[in-house]
């Protein structure tokens, strides 16, 4: 009897080992994840997930997030490791993953030019304020939350850190986490592209070429290929320009400008204008006590009008405006005072161009309307505050101005427009205005036939402040980021993102901007009830545990004792 019931046990034992073995081997095979998150939060976009299936080489990521980091940081390096696990769920083993602690054993000499390469390639370091002891003062640690990515013979550098400018902590790394996926898939579809968008910098009628957009043509260098053109030199703008870009132009489009513009939209050509109405810069102000702001002359407003916005003839001022240093008293103090006329600008949240976004720091923009009718839909990207105001033109811009505290009952407007995404079926400024004989013309010069209609939908984008994409000079360090005041160099603002998620937008069309949209609820636990039930629950987590496996192991043994008592 006894050996009949030992070979049943171990029969059983065969089963169930036989059994287990069996699950993880089909699970090796043949296996699926569930995401029971409310959000989503482990789920990739379909454009991600056709993205890394079409992998066709290998995939290295390095990410600099090992260390003794606070509890922010290695939720961040706990949900990029996550990322990229699912990444490999569909990447397979084309996608390799590491995670580094920059410089970590190396010399000083050799420490400092790694981390120096990792600036030049994008990735900006951060000073981080550790307490070393809690009887001590806190010290400061230089970290670098990137990461590199690796495909073939190409490198491109991400910061997976977001600014924090304007933001809480707490918020700025959930809106970090939320872009992790974008930035990885956004990176990993840039390297892998067989050809680079061309992008076309625009020139003749008085568009900037100096120090003030060297972070703006380096950007474009880095990420397009990049050709200027002249726009009175050429016949037509080429189709093969994927988007061109104006940036503050200062002298007047004649009509035969225009029509080169309007033709190159209609075949299908994206433009993204950066465009000042009025004459207003901090220049002006550099020698001078006032400046009286007027417009410009640009004859840009039937052509803009004709595709659904209008550039109003004012400045907007805001009570969230960024500052400039000031002398305050007759010893020379000086005190760094909000000056209304460089607002910081607003991303809306409703579009994956500024989903997540920080603010982007303007000077001197004007409010934009948008025009009823047509085929075309506006979908607002940036904006004043709530606190907001716009003066018409002409207007006087001084210096007193910013020693006399602005009375909040005047900034009385709200979310004044300031950048605007037109997507449709645009119609032609020249439709029913130009005779056979110029049509003719147009087509023996362009090889193309004049087009009164877009065939398709096509996309545009309007900003009406060209000083979010010029960057400040410093005497010391030479150009600065774009976003970043010239007296505070410690903020950095979300100026660069919001470039180039704009030429990204109007030149990518693999989807991969719609990881954007994903949004991480940050679920916070209350503090002061934490304080007030801590004892509570330190009691609960320590006893609860403890009281299972005891009861567990009683009614185990009061079973036992049934079934081989006599």
């Amino acid at each position: 009897m006894a050996t009949n019931r030992r070979n049943q046990y171990i029969q059983r034992a065969i089963l169930v080992v036989g059994v287990l073995v069996a699950i993880n081997v089909l699970a090796a095979y043949f296996h699926t994840r569930l995401d029971l998150t409310a959000e989503k939060r482990y789920t990739l976009t379909p454009a991600t997930k056709n993205l890394l299936r079409g992998l066709d080489s290998t995939v290295t990521i390095e990410v600099f997030l090992k260390g003794d980091y606070p509890a922010s940081f290695r939720q961040l390096a706990q949900t990029s490791q996550e990322l990229l696990e699912e990444f490999r769920e569909y990447g397979g083993n084309r996608i390799q993953f590491s995670f580094q602690n920059p410089g970590q054993g190396l010399p000083d000499s050799a420490r400092m030019a790694f981390q120096q390469s990792l600036v030049e390639k994008g990735i900006m370091p951060f000073n981080m304020q550790v307490q070393e002891d809690a009887n001590q003062g806190y010290s400061e640690k230089l970290i670098f939350p990137g990461a590199l990515i690796h495909y073939g013979t190409r490198t491109v550098g991400i910061n997976l850190l977001k600014s924090q400018g304007g933001l809480n902590p707490d918020a700025a790394m959930n809106n970090s986490e939320s872009l992790l996926e974008y930035q990885f898939a956004n990176a990993i579809y840039q390297l892998q592209q067989k050809r680079t968008p061309l992008v076309g910098y625009m020139l003749g009628n008085g568009e900037q070429l100096g120090a003030e957009v060297y972070d703006a043509l380096t950007t474009l260098q880095s990420n397009y290929l990049l050709d200027t053109l002249t726009l009175q030199y050429i016949s037509y703008i080429p189709k093969e320009f994927d988007a061109v870009v104006f940036a503050k132009p200062a002298t007047r489009f004649s009509d035969e400008d225009k029509l080169k513009i309007d033709q190159y939209v209609m075949n299908g050509g994206k433009v993204l204008w950066f465009v000042d109405e009025l004459n207003a810069s901090i220049d002006s102000l550099a020698h001078q006590e006032s400046f009286v702001a007027f417009d410009k002359g640009l004859n840009l407003e039937d052509l803009l009008f004709r595709y659904g916005v209008r550039i109003n003839q004012d400045l907007v001022q805001d009570m969230q405006s960024d500052f400039v240093p000031q002398v305050v008293d007759r010893t020379g103090q000086m005190q760094p005072l909000a000056f209304p006329f460089f607002p910081l600008l607003t991303p809306t949240g409703a579009h994956p161009i500024v989903k997540n976004m920080d603010l982007v720091l303007s000077h001197f923009a004007s409010s934009i309307d948008t025009i009823k009718g047509g085929n075309i839909r506006k979908t607002v990207l940036l904006t004043t505050s709530a606190n907001s105001r716009s003066v018409s033109s002409p207007t006087e811009v001084t210096w007193n101005s910013l020693r006399t505290k602005p009375n909040p009952r005047e900034f009385n407007k709200k979310f004044l427009p300031v950048a605007v995404l037109l997507e449709g079926e645009f119609t032609s400024l020249f439709r029913n205005r130009l005779d056979a004989g110029t049509q003719q013309a147009i087509q023996k010069a362009t090889g193309r036939p004049f087009k009164n209609n877009t065939d398709t939908i096509n996309k545009m984008i309007v900003v009406s402040d060209a000083d979010v994409i010029t960057n400040a000079f410093s005497q010391k360090s030479g150009p600065l980021q774009m976003g970043v005041n010239l007296y505070d160099q410690s903020m950095v603002y979300a100026n660069r993102e919001f470039f180039l998620n704009t030429l990204g937008y109007l030149t990518h069309n693999s989807g991969i901007m719609d990881a954007r949209n994903k949004e991480l609820t940050l679920r916070l636990l209350n503090p002061e009830k934490v304080k007030l039930e801590k004892s509570k629950w330190q009691a609960i987590c320590f006893i609860v545990p403890i009281g299972l496996i005891l009861l567990f192991a009683s009614v185990f043994m009061f079973f036992r004792k049934r079934k081989f008592e006599v």
